[in-house]
């Protein structure tokens, strides 16, 4: 008999998030179905090999793609933030941000992409199967044109499935901010060989907290990152919303800017204790990379993989919560 993904007391604060059927609820095997999705990503096993205490796996496989496409982690894990704050339980004085490297496995690779024509030197589309004379040019050329056309779809299938090509192979990205009690607030993903700076607009932006009145909380008290992060950009973006900025400069930076002298501004200092904190979303990364399935990508559309971050981050906030209640 296979244990138990969830207690009852876990299982009390995920129903009310799952949806309803046309007809009223779904059969009474929901709860075994959604610890048959929590066994998938905890262990990393196929989808074939689910255990049959969680129903059929094709049964399993075919609700979590319902609940994917429909959002279902995603709000659950809103909304679980969200009923954090009107218990008072949030703490967003300071929030970290960092990213981390995920290995995708080779069953990763060879996602769908949307087919488009090809476009050939006269404007017309080229196909793969017509003769030499009748695509122009001589056979030489007509086959570098085609390997040129294999390596763009490569790329390009590549580019949809966020996977990046690295020393170690395929690779993605977890970008990623922390509360002060080392809770996630938001994500974002990215092949792997994405630079960290760019994101870090995108990751706050995606910080909400829902209040039971008002609007939602968008601004932290204070952002903490490490010098990847330290840039004009990034600096602007957190002065012009009033909020603290808890990234140490860079040397380079400090270099030139003292060359420039009095037009290079002033001097760039941040908070030495509360940088300190920051290993808050350190903390969070080994959390979340204790699931097999999330610590390793083996799944080939990044919404796939992005329903399990979001179903292991919601699992993190319902524990967290439960120190609460105990």
């Amino acid at each position: 008999m296979t244990r138990r993904q969830l207690t009852d007391a876990q299982w009390k604060f995920i129903e009310p998030y799952l949806p309803i059927g046309k007809y009223g609820p779904y059969p009474e095997r929901l709860r075994e179905q959604f610890e048959g999705v929590i066994w998938r990503f905890r262990s990393s096993g196929q989808w074939r090999e689910m255990p049959a205490e969680f129903g059929p796996w094709a049964t399993v496989y075919g609700r979590f793609r319902i609940w994917r496409d429909a959002g279902v982690f995603t709000a659950l894990l809103e909304g679980l933030i969200a009923q954090a704050a009107r218990a008072e339980q949030t703490d967003l004085s300071l929030v970290s941000v960092d990213s981390t490297t995920v290995r995708a496995h080779h069953d990763a690779a060879g996602a769908p992409r949307q087919q488009a024509p090809h476009v050939g030197p006269g404007g017309g589309c080229a196909q793969a199967g017509d003769s030499p004379a009748k695509r122009g040019g001589t056979e030489e050329q007509n086959g570098q044109d085609e390997r040129r056309r294999i390596r763009r779809r490569h790329k390009l299938r590549l580019k949809q499935a966020l996977l990046g090509r690295s020393r170690g192979g395929l690779t993605s990205k977890i970008h990623l901010a922390a509360d002060r009690r080392c809770r996630p607030l938001a994500f974002v993903l990215t092949a792997g060989q994405a630079a960290d700076s760019p994101q870090f607009i995108p990751v706050l932006e995606k910080v909400r907290v829902r209040l039971p009145v008002g609007r939602p909380r968008t601004k932290p008290g204070a952002v903490a990152g490490d010098k990847a992060y330290s840039s004009r950009g990034n600096r602007r973006y957190l002065r012009k919303r009033n909020i603290k900025a808890v990234i140490p400069e860079k040397k380079d930076q400090a270099a030139n800017r003292k060359k420039k002298g009095s037009r290079g501004g002033r001097s760039i200092s941040h908070d030495a204790d509360l940088y300190k904190e920051r290993n808050t979303v350190e903390r969070l990364i080994n959390k979340l990379k204790a699931w097999r399935g999330v610590a390793t990508r083996y799944d080939k559309s990044p919404e796939s993989y992005l329903a399990g971050l979001h179903l292991r981050a919601s699992i993190i906030w319902i524990d967290d919560s439960l120190k609460y209640t105990v």
